[in-house]
Formats: C-alpha cells, structure tokens, sequence
C-alpha cells in the first residue's frame, strides 16, 4: 500500500546567518562568513556563532521552561503563529503532535546556577530536562497529542522528520511540529575543547588543513502534514553504526547506509538529487568517512557544508541545514535558480584535501540544477541520519 506523502507547509529559522530568510539566503549567496572571535573557554579564543536576535521572554506561567533554548524556541513558535492556528482550528489540539531536538536542553541556566554564590530562585531543575523543549511548545499551544523530544547528538533534530514521517503516515495525528535548538554554553565548547575538535581558526570543511569545529547556535522549527504544499519531505533514512562513543566508522559504511535508505525511502536515483549538504564539520575523521561514502553513492555531485558559516550547531543542524535547503528550494522555479552554497571563495587547488576522494564540493559559483536535495546528520555513537526534499512536481 502506497503511503501519503509528507508535505512542509511552512518552517522558521535563525542561526548566525540572519533571522529573516531573505538575510540568510543573501549571505549564503554570498558565503558571508558571520562567526566571531571570542574568549569562551578557560583563556582561550574559538570562533562562535550566534543567533543576531533580542529574543522573547517566556510569558510568567511558564517560567520553569525559562532558558535561552525555549526563548529560541518561542521565537520560532511566533514566526509560525498564523499557520499554527490554522491547523489547530482544522485539525483540533488532539491531532498535532511535537518533536523536537536538542543536545542542551537549558544547561546553560544550570551553568549559571552552580556558579552563582547564592541560589537563584528563578532556576528551575526541568529546564535542563531534554523533554523540557517538547514541553514547552506542547503546553504553550495547548495540544495533547504525542510530545517528545529526540537527542542523538548532531543528528537529534534530523531524526525528528523521521519520527514526523511515521507518526503522519500511520494517521496517528494530522500535523506535527518539528524542530531543533541549541544555543551556546560552556558545557559543549569544553567537551569538543577537550576531545580536541575545537578550531581556534574558522573552520575549513574538506580542506588539507582542516582542524576541527566552530560552534553555532541556532534555531528551526517545520509544519509538517499530509496536506499538500510545495515542498515534499521525500524521504529518509537512518542507520546506526555505534563504532565507537565519539570517532564516526572510518569508511563511513554507516553514512552510507543512511543514505542509501532514504533514497529508497523517496523512490529516487542518484541521478535526481540536485544537491547534497554535507554533514561536513571539518575534524579530519568526519569529512574523510563522509567524503569516501558520498564517492561510494554518487561518486560526485554538487555539495557542500554549510557549518562554516553557521558553525556547528550541534541539536539543530540537522533542522538548520534542512531549513536551508528549504530556502533553497523555495526560490526554485523554471526560470530561476538559486545559487547553492559554497565551501569557499579560495582556489580549490589550493584548498581541497587532495587524500579525499573527489566528490563534487562546490568551490564556484554554481546553481541548484535538479529541485531535490540531500541532507545528511552524522553524529557520536554512529547516529546516522539522511532526508531528502524536493519541489511538488520536481
């Protein structure tokens, strides 16, 4: 029997890019690289990316979900409200369900809280509660259907679209809210400090003297239905190698895996993506067993990381990187293209790790040809995770 498919009918975003679509696509254009310099661990500089926004209180009656992760996440609730309330008097409270990833929930708040010489008051233990984020959204719309949030590392807010997948094409519920969020705290640039996968220069994904991550934060949230709209959550898929806690499989046979299941999942050939995003955090381990999977499906195809200019943002990048696909395939139309993003404006002789097999990383100017894309969320433990989008029609 032949599943219906899975339609976005609208997505949010903000990261280091913008906080309004039309800002993040102009500086993905023009690979604006908007990342800053900054002290964040012990002595020492990183380079950081954060969200360029003022953002919203939480109202009083929900100030045991206060942390910057909810006020991301009630900032996303607000660009989407018009379409929220629609579904919501079509399809009722009962029948919308949320998932959401993240991999901080609000341990920031409890950074702040140990810290603090007398205990703050306002500090509220389930902040830093994973399902601290479902919660919130749940209860600050009211809805009663399943609520849970998903955290696998890099890959928890890909995985929520697959969860998303399963809960609609069952007909549990009519709609789902999904999305990822991680903003910036001291436990998460100390962890990949001492695993040594921080840069202390701008990250250089699939370049010969690549060094590791730049940390982003950064917020997505999706509506996804059966109701039809103009861009299809074609497929997914997802693997799970568990080679070792933090080093991905090194032949990246894991990787492959996931990508290879959701191009069945979307009943798609390798000829028909248009585009893939890469997982691409340039620490030398990643981008090689990436590099060899990708050669391994396509051998090549234009593609690219989007984490030098975003950073890594860890529980959301894998909602960031599909929102920016979604960009992407919003400006496609027969008559125009828009430009994909690019690894970098240097010289590719001069840049590319020429020990990697070739797999097409976009280093021109080049144009979204094929209205399909490829999104792929790689994370520790061999959490594999691909999607795949594309244009009704395309």
């Amino acid at each position: 029997m032949n599943k219906p498919p899975i339609f976005i009918n609208n997505y949010t975003l903000c990261n280091a890019l913008g906080s309004t679509k039309a800002e993040i696509l102009e500086n993905l254009e023009n690979n604006r690289c908007l990342l800053q310099l900054e002290t964040q661990i012990s002595t020492d500089t990183t380079y950081v990316g954060k969200i360029p926004l003022s953002l919203p209180e939480l109202p009083a009656e929900f100030s045991e979900y206060y942390c910057r992760n909810n006020q991301v996440v009630l900032w996303c609730l607000q660009q989407l409200e018009n379409d929220i309330t629609k579904f919501i008097e079509k399809y009722g409270r009962d029948r919308i369900a949320v998932v959401m990833g993240t991999s901080t929930a609000g341990i920031d708040l409890g950074e702040q809280a140990i810290k603090s010489a007398h205990a703050d008051l306002s500090y509220h233990y389930r902040c830093q509660e994973l399902g601290s984020i479902s919660g919130f959204v749940a209860r600050y719309l009211g809805l009663n259907a399943p609520h849970f949030t998903i955290s696998t590392a890099c890959s928890s807010s890909a995985r929520v679209f697959i969860s998303a997948q399963r809960l609609l094409q069952s007909g549990l519920v009519d709609a789902v809210l999904v999305g990822g969020v991680d903003t910036l705290c001291h436990l998460t640039l100390n962890g990949f400090n001492s695993l040594a996968s921080l840069s202390e220069q701008l990250t250089r994904p699939f370049a010969d003297n690549r060094a590791g991550i730049n940390i982003g934060e950064a917020g997505a949230m999706f509506l996804l239905s059966r109701e039809e709209s103009d861009i299809v959550l074609a497929g997914v898929g997802e693997s799970s190698d568990a080679h070792h806690i933090s080093a991905p499989e090194p032949n990246g046979a894991g990787a492959e895996r996931a990508m290879r299941d959701a191009l069945h999942n979307a009943n798609l050939s390798i000829n028909e993506i248009g585009y893939l995003n890469l997982h691409g955090t340039a620490t030398p381990l990643n981008d090689s067993m990436e590099s060899l999977a990708v050669n391994r499906v396509f051998g090549q195809i234009p593609c690219s990381s989007t984490k030098h200019l975003t950073g890594h943002t860890l529980g959301a990048a894998g909602a960031t990187e599909l929102a920016i696909s979604c960009l992407l395939l919003e400006h496609y139309s027969t008559t125009t293209k828009p430009l994909l993003p690019r690894q970098t404006d240097e010289n590719k002789q001069n840049y590319y790790d020429h020990n990697l097999p070739e797999i097409g990383v976009i280093f021109t100017p080049t144009y979204l040809e094929k209205p399909v894309i490829m999104s792929n969320s790689f994370a520790f433990g061999g959490n594999n995770s691909t999607l795949i989008i594309k244009k009704r029609g395309g």
